[in-house]
């Protein structure tokens, strides 16, 4: 938690009160099975000759990780406020900034491609260096916004990408939790 403030009613715990917000749940569930479906075969495109993917591959490969983390975040109800938010005046990009309820989460998206020789998990590419880098960001669009009265988490989501299945997805809410000062 990088604020400490009442606790109110969280979203979860009520009802959805206008038809709005009914046709935005349908709407984001019926867009995330449509994600979910391109990706049936993994989110890398299919190169049958077995060549080494070039940096602009992989690319294209994370930013179609961080549109299925958003479409899957979206389906867990989380409301976007930001996508790729980077500062003006330093260093760092937040993937994914939106409210869970009524807290706001900064998510760190990490996909990885899943080969016989490469077993790392990419929860472990988020080291105390990205951590802190990740916080400074934050606390950037917190002042921008000026959203200090907000009670705040750093979730990361972990995409797990094996060639020819859908993506494995692990969501870590609350991850990290750097000071926000």
């Amino acid at each position: 938690m990088c604020c400490i403030f009442p606790l109110g009613k969280t979203q979860e715990s009520r009802p959805l009160e206008s038809a709005g917000e009914r046709i935005m749940a349908i709407f984001s569930k019926a867009i995330f099975a449509m994600v979910k479906w391109k990706a049936r075969h993994g989110l890398r495109e299919v190169d049958g000759n077995g060549r080494e993917w070039t940096k602009e591959e992989a690319r294209r490969a994370g930013v179609r990780g961080e549109t299925y983390a958003y479409w899957y975040l979206r389906n867990q109800g989380y409301v976007f406020v930001a996508r790729n938010y980077v500062p003006r005046s330093a260093k760092g990009e937040l993937d994914l900034v939106g409210y869970d309820g009524e807290t706001l989460a900064f998510v760190e998206v990490r996909t990885r491609t899943v080969r016989e020789e490469m077993t790392a998990l990419p929860e472990l590419s988020v080291t105390p260096e990205k951590q802190r880098i990740v916080a400074r960001t934050a606390r950037y669009f917190l002042a921008e916004r000026h959203l200090r009265r907000s009670p705040c988490r750093f979730d990361m989501l972990a995409i797990d990408d094996r060639p020819g299945q859908p993506p494995e997805v692990r969501l870590h809410k609350d991850a990290f939790s750097p000071q926000l000062r």
